[in-house]
């Protein structure tokens, strides 16, 4: 495979918002700092801020901000405990102040796989929900794809590619609720530093009605690397 430069990759970025520039596609922003358990440091934890616009790189309509504190059982089997902000505005009408604000608590499990260059992550999480004050539960999982296109492991220079599909469902009819799916370049340029760009598609079920919409998605993550920490492959998993 050819060894493409950085500066491709940000290329890359910035050319796929030109040919998107429409308002049917949105932007997915998000920014996340990990900080990851290992047999000697079992503990660990993230923070994340996302940004999502109803256009292309404009008219800004939602925000989140979240953090975990995680235990790894062991190299597959990662527990998390988290809690989160949730924030959506009309895009048209910013000053009329949040249409719905949400606080979060979960609970997940997250099961890795590793089948030489094919990694797969198994996400269960349980949420407790406060939307605009009233309470509810959903039960989501994923299924996340990389894979590693020049190293059989995803180090520092290499690239990969990451496909997920998730569902949410709930405890109330319909108890489906939506449905998640993207797939993304990424590139991981040093053992801390990982970026991904690509497409993320959100339906949404709504009695009587249903939508969905395309998203450009950039992310930037940072990884936490602990003195003598026990050295293993890290998935550039997003948080949400």
């Amino acid at each position: 495979m050819p060894k493409f430069s950085l500066i491709t990759f940000l290329l890359f970025i910035l050319i796929l918002p030109a040919s998107a520039q429409n308002s049917k596609t949105g932007t997915w922003g998000i920014a996340t700092v990990l900080l990851p358990g290992d047999s000697l440091h079992r503990w660990g934890g993230y923070s994340e801020l996302q940004v999502r616009s109803n256009g292309v790189l404009s008219q800004f309509q939602y925000y989140e901000a979240k953090a975990g504190v995680s235990y790894d059982i062991d190299r597959s089997f990662t527990a998390l405990l988290g809690t989160g902000r949730y924030t959506t505005y009309d895009y048209t009408n910013l000053s009329a102040g949040p249409q719905t604000t949400e606080t979060r608590l979960w609970e997940q499990m997250v099961v890795n796989q590793y089948l030489y260059r094919i990694k797969m992550e198994h996400r269960y999480r349980i949420e407790q929900r406060w939307v605009n004050g009233d309470y509810r539960n959903r039960f989501r999982y994923r299924l996340n794809v990389f894979i590693p296109f020049n190293h059989p492991k995803i180090v520092a220079n290499t690239w990969f590619a990451s496909l997920f599909d998730e569902i949410f469902l709930n405890n109330k009819e319909p108890n489906f609720e939506r449905n998640r799916m993207s797939a993304a370049l990424g590139y991981q340029v040093d053992k801390s530093w990982i970026v991904q760009a690509g497409w993320i598609n959100q339906y949404n079920y709504i009695p009587n009605q249903s939508n969905d919409k395309n998203n450009l998605l950039l992310m930037l993550m940072y990884r936490i690397n602990r003195k003598g920490a026990v050295k293993r492959e890290h998935l550039p998993s997003t948080g949400d």
